[in-house]
Protein backbone atom coordinates (compact mmCIF):
# COMPACT_ATOMS: atom_id res chain seq x y z
CA UNK A 1 0.00 0.00 0.00
CA UNK A 2 1.22 3.83 -1.03
CA UNK A 3 1.08 6.26 2.46
CA UNK A 4 -2.02 7.61 -0.24
CA UNK A 5 -4.03 5.53 0.26
CA UNK A 6 -5.01 5.96 4.39
CA UNK A 7 -6.49 9.23 2.92
CA UNK A 8 -9.22 6.98 1.74
CA UNK A 9 -9.67 4.20 4.16
CA UNK A 10 -12.41 4.83 6.87
CA UNK A 11 -11.89 3.09 10.07
CA UNK A 12 -14.68 0.86 11.35
CA UNK A 13 -16.53 2.43 14.20
CA UNK A 14 -20.51 1.27 14.89
CA UNK A 15 -22.67 4.15 15.73
CA UNK A 16 -23.44 1.99 19.03
CA UNK A 17 -19.42 2.31 19.80
CA UNK A 18 -19.55 6.05 18.94
CA UNK A 19 -22.36 6.38 21.37
CA UNK A 20 -20.57 4.57 24.24
CA UNK A 21 -17.72 6.95 23.66
CA UNK A 22 -19.91 9.85 23.90
CA UNK A 23 -20.77 8.61 27.34
CA UNK A 24 -17.48 7.73 28.42
CA UNK A 25 -15.95 11.02 27.34
CA UNK A 26 -18.60 12.69 29.22
CA UNK A 27 -17.81 10.77 32.66
CA UNK A 28 -14.61 11.53 32.10
CA UNK A 29 -15.07 15.40 32.36
CA UNK A 30 -17.33 14.69 35.07
CA UNK A 31 -15.03 13.17 36.48
CA UNK A 32 -12.20 15.47 36.50
CA UNK A 33 -14.47 18.33 37.34
CA UNK A 34 -15.60 16.81 40.50
CA UNK A 35 -11.90 18.13 41.79
CA UNK A 36 -12.28 21.32 40.40
CA UNK A 37 -14.01 24.36 42.18
CA UNK A 38 -14.85 27.53 41.85
CA UNK A 39 -11.61 28.99 43.64
CA UNK A 40 -9.80 27.48 40.81
CA UNK A 41 -11.20 30.00 38.72
CA UNK A 42 -10.58 32.96 41.10
CA UNK A 43 -7.24 32.02 40.77
CA UNK A 44 -6.89 33.35 37.55
CA UNK A 45 -7.52 36.86 39.68
CA UNK A 46 -4.46 36.76 42.30
CA UNK A 47 -1.62 34.60 40.21
CA UNK A 48 -2.78 35.40 36.25
CA UNK A 49 0.54 34.61 34.80
CA UNK A 50 0.99 30.76 34.56
CA UNK A 51 -2.28 30.31 33.96
CA UNK A 52 -2.77 32.78 31.04
CA UNK A 53 0.74 31.09 29.51
CA UNK A 54 -0.96 28.08 29.97
CA UNK A 55 -3.80 28.82 27.62
CA UNK A 56 -1.57 30.67 25.43
CA UNK A 57 0.64 27.37 25.36
CA UNK A 58 -2.59 25.30 24.38
CA UNK A 59 -4.31 27.23 22.28
CA UNK A 60 -2.33 29.04 20.33
CA UNK A 61 1.68 28.18 20.23
CA UNK A 62 1.18 24.46 19.79
CA UNK A 63 -1.36 24.51 17.04
CA UNK A 64 0.84 27.25 15.27
CA UNK A 65 4.08 24.90 15.79
CA UNK A 66 2.22 22.11 14.67
CA UNK A 67 1.42 24.29 11.61
CA UNK A 68 5.40 24.34 11.15
CA UNK A 69 5.90 20.93 11.70
CA UNK A 70 3.46 19.51 8.90
CA UNK A 71 5.08 21.81 6.58
CA UNK A 72 8.37 20.46 7.33
CA UNK A 73 7.62 16.98 7.14
CA UNK A 74 4.41 16.63 4.72
CA UNK A 75 2.42 13.80 5.73
CA UNK A 76 -0.81 12.84 4.32
CA UNK A 77 -3.47 15.36 4.18
CA UNK A 78 -5.42 13.31 6.48
CA UNK A 79 -2.56 12.42 8.67
CA UNK A 80 -1.84 16.18 8.83
CA UNK A 81 -5.74 17.39 9.66
CA UNK A 82 -5.31 14.69 12.39
CA UNK A 83 -2.57 16.59 13.92
CA UNK A 84 -4.19 20.08 13.60
CA UNK A 85 -6.99 18.16 15.38
CA UNK A 86 -4.97 16.78 18.38
CA UNK A 87 -3.17 19.80 18.89
CA UNK A 88 -7.00 22.23 18.45
CA UNK A 89 -8.10 19.91 21.56
CA UNK A 90 -7.44 20.97 25.18
CA UNK A 91 -5.60 19.07 27.78
CA UNK A 92 -5.81 15.41 28.40
CA UNK A 93 -7.80 14.25 31.43
CA UNK A 94 -4.67 12.63 33.37
CA UNK A 95 -3.13 15.42 33.18
CA UNK A 96 -3.77 16.73 36.51
CA UNK A 97 -2.67 12.86 37.92
CA UNK A 98 0.60 13.45 35.94
CA UNK A 99 1.24 16.99 37.00
CA UNK A 100 1.01 15.85 40.60
CA UNK A 101 3.13 12.58 39.85
CA UNK A 102 5.15 14.97 38.30
CA UNK A 103 5.67 17.54 41.63
CA UNK A 104 4.43 19.70 39.32
CA UNK A 105 1.56 22.71 40.84
CA UNK A 106 -1.27 20.42 40.75
CA UNK A 107 -3.80 23.60 41.91
CA UNK A 108 -2.56 25.31 38.52
CA UNK A 109 -3.02 22.23 36.62
CA UNK A 110 -6.59 22.07 37.69
CA UNK A 111 -7.40 25.54 36.77
CA UNK A 112 -6.02 25.15 33.48
CA UNK A 113 -8.33 21.91 33.00
CA UNK A 114 -11.16 24.16 33.82
CA UNK A 115 -10.04 27.29 31.92
CA UNK A 116 -9.13 24.80 28.61
CA UNK A 117 -12.26 23.18 29.08
CA UNK A 118 -14.18 26.43 28.58
CA UNK A 119 -12.11 28.05 25.98
CA UNK A 120 -12.61 24.41 23.54
CA UNK A 121 -15.81 25.14 22.41
CA UNK A 122 -14.69 28.08 20.23
CA UNK A 123 -11.07 27.03 20.33
CA UNK A 124 -11.37 23.87 18.56
CA UNK A 125 -13.06 24.22 15.97
CA UNK A 126 -11.88 28.01 15.47
CA UNK A 127 -7.69 26.07 15.39
CA UNK A 128 -8.80 23.30 13.24
CA UNK A 129 -10.25 25.51 10.27
CA UNK A 130 -7.35 28.14 10.36
CA UNK A 131 -4.66 25.91 10.25
CA UNK A 132 -6.21 23.44 8.07
CA UNK A 133 -7.21 26.02 5.87
CA UNK A 134 -3.58 27.28 5.78
CA UNK A 135 -2.20 24.15 4.77
CA UNK A 136 -3.02 23.33 0.89
CA UNK A 137 -3.39 19.52 0.96
CA UNK A 138 -5.75 19.23 4.45
CA UNK A 139 -7.22 22.86 2.77
CA UNK A 140 -8.67 20.67 -0.01
CA UNK A 141 -9.55 17.74 2.74
CA UNK A 142 -11.36 20.12 4.36
CA UNK A 143 -13.67 21.72 1.03
CA UNK A 144 -14.59 17.56 0.56
CA UNK A 145 -16.04 17.04 4.01
CA UNK A 146 -19.15 18.90 4.56
CA UNK A 147 -18.57 20.00 8.23
CA UNK A 148 -21.20 22.23 10.58
CA UNK A 149 -19.14 24.30 12.91
CA UNK A 150 -22.05 25.32 14.67
CA UNK A 151 -22.48 21.65 15.22
CA UNK A 152 -18.70 20.76 16.61
CA UNK A 153 -19.33 23.43 19.00
CA UNK A 154 -22.23 22.44 20.54
CA UNK A 155 -20.84 18.54 20.56
CA UNK A 156 -17.74 20.08 21.98
CA UNK A 157 -19.80 22.44 25.05
CA UNK A 158 -22.21 19.43 25.33
CA UNK A 159 -19.65 16.75 26.40
CA UNK A 160 -17.04 19.28 27.99
CA UNK A 161 -18.91 22.02 29.48
CA UNK A 162 -21.75 20.42 30.81
CA UNK A 163 -19.82 17.78 32.48
CA UNK A 164 -17.47 20.66 34.12
CA UNK A 165 -20.64 22.40 35.73
CA UNK A 166 -22.19 19.23 36.69
CA UNK A 167 -19.07 17.81 38.56
CA UNK A 168 -18.09 21.42 39.85
CA UNK A 169 -22.09 21.42 41.21
CA UNK A 170 -21.53 18.37 43.33
CA UNK A 171 -17.75 19.37 44.16
CA UNK A 172 -19.76 22.60 45.67
CA UNK A 173 -22.73 20.97 47.56
CA UNK A 174 -20.96 17.28 48.75
CA UNK A 175 -17.09 17.85 48.18
CA UNK A 176 -16.40 14.47 50.41
CA UNK A 177 -19.36 12.46 47.93
CA UNK A 178 -17.43 14.62 44.68
CA UNK A 179 -13.80 13.49 46.59
CA UNK A 180 -14.80 9.53 46.66
CA UNK A 181 -16.65 9.95 43.38
CA UNK A 182 -13.80 11.46 41.67
CA UNK A 183 -11.10 9.17 42.88
CA UNK A 184 -13.48 6.07 40.90
CA UNK A 185 -14.29 7.94 37.94
CA UNK A 186 -11.04 9.14 36.85
CA UNK A 187 -9.84 5.22 36.94
CA UNK A 188 -12.84 3.35 34.92
CA UNK A 189 -13.84 6.10 32.90
CA UNK A 190 -9.85 5.83 31.80
CA UNK A 191 -9.49 2.54 31.37
CA UNK A 192 -12.59 2.18 29.86
CA UNK A 193 -11.54 4.65 27.03
CA UNK A 194 -8.15 2.57 26.37
CA UNK A 195 -9.94 -0.63 26.24
CA UNK A 196 -12.53 1.35 23.60
CA UNK A 197 -9.69 2.11 21.53
CA UNK A 198 -7.78 -0.60 21.95
CA UNK A 199 -11.17 -2.61 20.55
CA UNK A 200 -11.20 0.05 17.70
CA UNK A 201 -7.87 -0.56 16.64
CA UNK A 202 -8.39 -4.21 16.90
CA UNK A 203 -11.39 -4.22 14.68
CA UNK A 204 -9.07 -2.47 12.30
CA UNK A 205 -5.94 -4.31 12.54
CA UNK A 206 -5.13 -4.67 9.01
CA UNK A 207 -4.92 -1.04 8.69
CA UNK A 208 -3.38 -0.89 11.92
CA UNK A 209 -0.60 -2.93 11.11
CA UNK A 210 0.11 -1.47 7.84
CA UNK A 211 0.51 2.40 8.98
CA UNK A 212 1.70 1.70 12.27
CA UNK A 213 5.03 2.46 11.02
CA UNK A 214 4.13 5.45 9.38
CA UNK A 215 1.72 7.30 12.24
CA UNK A 216 4.01 6.12 15.22
CA UNK A 217 6.98 8.09 14.48
CA UNK A 218 4.74 11.45 13.65
CA UNK A 219 2.85 11.00 17.38
CA UNK A 220 6.20 10.35 18.52
CA UNK A 221 7.86 13.77 17.22
CA UNK A 222 4.89 15.80 17.20
CA UNK A 223 4.22 14.99 21.10
CA UNK A 224 7.78 15.31 22.25
CA UNK A 225 7.38 18.78 20.21
CA UNK A 226 4.64 19.02 22.24
CA UNK A 227 6.02 18.73 25.71
CA UNK A 228 8.86 20.81 24.53
CA UNK A 229 6.92 23.60 23.21
CA UNK A 230 4.93 24.14 26.80
CA UNK A 231 8.49 23.92 28.72
CA UNK A 232 10.09 26.43 26.24
CA UNK A 233 7.18 28.97 27.00
CA UNK A 234 7.39 28.41 30.41
CA UNK A 235 10.98 28.88 30.61
CA UNK A 236 10.86 32.04 28.30
CA UNK A 237 8.44 33.40 31.07
CA UNK A 238 10.53 32.78 34.00
CA UNK A 239 8.14 30.24 35.65
CA UNK A 240 8.52 28.31 38.06
CA UNK A 241 10.22 24.98 37.62
CA UNK A 242 7.06 23.47 39.42
CA UNK A 243 4.88 25.74 36.81
CA UNK A 244 6.80 24.90 34.30
CA UNK A 245 6.08 20.91 34.57
CA UNK A 246 2.53 21.47 35.22
CA UNK A 247 2.07 23.79 31.91
CA UNK A 248 4.75 21.45 29.77
CA UNK A 249 2.22 17.98 31.10
CA UNK A 250 -0.93 20.55 30.08
CA UNK A 251 0.48 21.09 26.49
CA UNK A 252 1.70 17.53 26.08
CA UNK A 253 -1.19 15.67 27.43
CA UNK A 254 -3.81 16.17 24.88
CA UNK A 255 -7.92 15.37 24.60
CA UNK A 256 -7.44 12.88 22.03
CA UNK A 257 -10.57 11.04 23.11
CA UNK A 258 -12.59 14.16 22.24
CA UNK A 259 -10.39 14.40 18.69
CA UNK A 260 -11.71 10.71 18.11
CA UNK A 261 -15.41 11.41 18.65
CA UNK A 262 -14.69 14.82 16.36
CA UNK A 263 -13.42 12.39 13.79
CA UNK A 264 -15.99 9.66 13.89
CA UNK A 265 -19.18 12.31 13.95
CA UNK A 266 -17.78 14.96 11.62
CA UNK A 267 -14.86 12.64 9.17
CA UNK A 268 -16.54 9.33 9.04
CA UNK A 269 -13.57 8.14 10.80
CA UNK A 270 -11.00 9.52 7.79
CA UNK A 271 -8.07 6.86 8.53
CA UNK A 272 -5.37 8.79 8.75
CA UNK A 273 -6.82 11.26 11.78
CA UNK A 274 -8.49 8.14 13.50
CA UNK A 275 -5.41 6.55 13.53
CA UNK A 276 -3.27 9.44 14.67
CA UNK A 277 -5.11 10.33 17.62
CA UNK A 278 -5.67 6.63 18.66
CA UNK A 279 -1.68 6.29 18.83
CA UNK A 280 -1.62 9.67 20.58
CA UNK A 281 -4.56 8.93 22.91
CA UNK A 282 -2.19 5.60 23.90
CA UNK A 283 1.39 7.20 23.66
CA UNK A 284 0.65 10.47 25.83
CA UNK A 285 0.23 8.23 28.50
CA UNK A 286 3.52 6.63 28.31
CA UNK A 287 5.54 9.99 27.10
CA UNK A 288 3.59 11.89 30.07
CA UNK A 289 4.38 9.08 32.86
CA UNK A 290 8.10 8.51 31.84
CA UNK A 291 8.77 12.49 31.89
CA UNK A 292 6.23 12.52 35.38
CA UNK A 293 8.58 9.35 36.94
CA UNK A 294 11.47 11.51 35.91
CA UNK A 295 10.33 14.83 37.06
CA UNK A 296 9.37 12.87 40.67
CA UNK A 297 13.50 12.08 41.08
CA UNK A 298 14.23 14.92 39.98
CA UNK A 299 14.51 17.80 42.90
CA UNK A 300 14.14 21.33 42.23
CA UNK A 301 14.81 25.04 44.16
CA UNK A 302 11.57 26.61 44.54
CA UNK A 303 12.27 30.61 43.25
CA UNK A 304 10.34 33.46 44.11
CA UNK A 305 8.71 33.53 40.39
CA UNK A 306 5.20 33.07 39.34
Amino acid sequence: MTELTIDTIQINFSAESLWVLNVVLAFVMFGVALEISVSDFRRLLKSPKPVLVGIFSQFLALPAVTYLLVEVIEPTPSIALGMFLVAACPGGNISNFISHLAKGNTALSVSLTAFATLFAVIMTPFNLQLWGSLYDPTAVLLKTISISTQEMVQLVALLLVVPLVLGMLVNHLQPKLALQLGKILKIASLVFFVVLVFIALYNNRVIFIDYIFYVFWIVLLHNLIAFFTGFSLGKLCRLSDENIRSITIETGIQNSGLGLLLIFTFFNGLGGMALLAAFWGIWHLVSGLVLAIYWNKKTFYKEKVV
